[in-house]
């Protein structure tokens, strides 16, 4: 299952995947990215590419469907966890509001048909 989320992720548009390891953080935009898996690793993007990450399907336990009401708006992501439930990766979906602030339908229609997609359900496990 963790495949199928994270392929269905990447079809989308404007995601930003972030991975956040100590004081490092690298964010790759879903547009366009391959995907694919051989044994228990996913690798996102083109290998040959200047940009590309591997997904050990061992480590991830659990992703979270999650909408987070900032001061002005509110962001909808999907976060990643391993199995000592620390977040591992994030994948935020970026361009939800134009440039009056107001909310893009078309953009949390993706995130809501995803959501339901895989259950309706705040924590998926794997």
């Amino acid at each position: 299952m963790l495949k199928d989320l994270l392929s269905d992720i990447v079809k989308i548009n404007d995601v930003l995947l972030i991975v956040r390891i100590g004081g490092v953080i690298a964010e790759m935009r879903s547009n366009s990215l391959n995907l694919r898996q051989k044994d228990s690793w996913i690798t996102i993007g083109d290998n040959d590419g200047p940009c590309h990450m591997h997904v050990d399907t061992n480590i991830v336990t659990k992703a979270q469907f999650v909408k987070e009401q900032k001061e002005n708006r509110t962001s909808y992501h999907i976060r990643f966890f391993d199995k000592e439930g620390e977040k591992i990766m994030s994948a935020v979906f970026s361009k939800m509001y134009d440039d009056n602030m107001n909310i893009k339908p078309d953009r949390t229609k993706l995130y809501t048909e995803l959501f339901q997609k895989y259950g309706s359900k705040e924590t998926i496990t794997f």
